[in-house]
């Protein structure tokens, strides 16, 4: 896989205007920024997609054992959407 930018030590994530949209929905309300930091950190599987994007997705047991795939940017840190992926079967 491509090298995306380091991740972590940042005071908030840097974001999209969509992401900031979406995370007003109820069902994304309640997803906590600490998972979104985890998927990022130590993603169990990724992929970058043919606009330079980057899916990133890992089990979040506090989920249900759910996978939550969050999207980031071409520069590989910012955040453009998250959300638990119901129909995310490990490869």
């Amino acid at each position: 896989m491509a090298q995306r930018g380091a991740h972590g030590d940042e005071k908030s994530l840097p974001t999209t205007d969509y992401f900031r949209m979406v995370r007003q929905r109820p069902d994304r309300a309640t997803i906590p920024e600490e998972w979104i930091r985890k998927v990022m950190q130590d993603p169990e599987h990724e992929e970058k997609q043919k606009d330079g994007r980057f899916r990133l997705w890992a089990k979040i047991p506090e989920a249900g054992g759910k996978y939550l795939r969050v999207i980031l940017l071409a520069d590989g840190m910012t955040v453009h959407n998250f959300f638990l992926d119901r129909g995310f079967r490990k490869k």
